[in-house]
């Protein structure tokens, strides 16, 4: 009996160890796409009144645990039943992210007001209420195409093990993708209101301390609006190294075609090339479709 437990003992941790093998091989595979989502949820949690940033963050991460458990059931699935149609999911994803990429880089040449964050210059409070549900609604649509970008991108990449493992490893990297990117997101965009902190209890002290505690402020405060546009030019590198690298990576002909140039490289041309691509079809067909004036 007692043998027969150790034995059971023995072969939890066992998968367990396995488990968390494979969690930092499938994490270290989703990286970039993690590296956009922390991008893409600090600007959607900025630009704010301080008072409703936070509230919003958990609204998007809300809807982010929600997407995660809507896309892991059926990506375990068709990892058991339809193992063929990853690849395609990866394809049309690797556009998508492209796509973002590109839009981000033509926004900024040529539509460079529509980055201002209209929030703070809301006054109504009617319209800044419908203004924070539309952001919502935009970041948790942006977050569910990510989510699955990640999660197929994890299951491929332990997609030889069994589907306990895959299941266990899997499951980590989605909540590491949730819990970790928001969280890293929340204390991003508290920097100013730290920074407004220790300048105020600056005035209760006096020399060394005081200047010491004013700078740390003061530091603060101008490192967030920086921080932002760094993580925004970071996001969208990440988008088009991700979406070009699934390309490279899972077609042998795009892979051969660029692998006389560094990698890296390769899979940024491709994935803006894509991105421009895919853009300039989404413009005709606005132009196309949309209402004659």
């Amino acid at each position: 009996m007692a043998s027969g437990i150790l034995v059971i003992l023995d072969d939890i941790a066992s998968l367990f160890d396995d488990v968390a093998t494979q969690s930092k091989i499938a994490t270290k595979q989703t990286v970039g796409v993690l590296g956009d989502d922390l991008a893409v949820g600090a600007q959607r949690a900025s630009g704010f009144h301080a008072s409703r940033e936070l509230p919003v963050l958990w609204a998007i991460t809300k809807g982010s645990f929600i997407n995660k458990l809507i896309i892991l059931p059926i990506a375990f699935l068709l990892s058991a039943f339809l193992p063929q149609l990853i690849v395609p999911i990866l394809l049309l994803g690797g556009i998508y992210l492209s796509y973002e990429g590109a839009e981000k880089i033509y926004e900024f040449l040529f539509h460079r007001e529509h980055a201002a964050p209209a929030a703070k210059s809301v006054t109504d409070k009617k319209e800044l209420l419908s203004l924070e549900k539309s952001k919502i609604r935009s970041a948790i649509v942006t977050d569910f195409i990510l989510s699955i970008e990640i999660i197929i991108i994890a299951l491929s990449s332990v997609a030889d093990q069994p589907i306990g493992i895959q299941i266990g490893a899997v499951s980590f990297v989605a909540i590491v993708a949730t819990i970790g990117v928001y969280g890293l997101v929340a204390l991003m965009v508290r920097m100013d209101d730290a920074g407004f902190a220790l300048v105020e209890n600056s005035r209760e002290h006096s020399g060394f301390k005081a200047g010491l505690l004013r700078k740390t402020g003061r530091t603060l405060i101008a490192a967030l609006p920086k921080l932002i546009r760094i993580l925004g030019v970071v996001g969208t590198l990440a988008m088009l190294l991700v979406g070009g690298g699934i390309f490279v990576h899972n077609l042998e002909t795009v892979h051969h075609a660029i692998e006389w140039m560094p990698i890296i490289l390769g899979e940024l041309l491709l994935g803006l090339v894509i991105g421009i691509i895919a853009l300039a079809l989404v413009l005709l067909a606005k132009r196309i479709f949309s209402p004659k004036k």
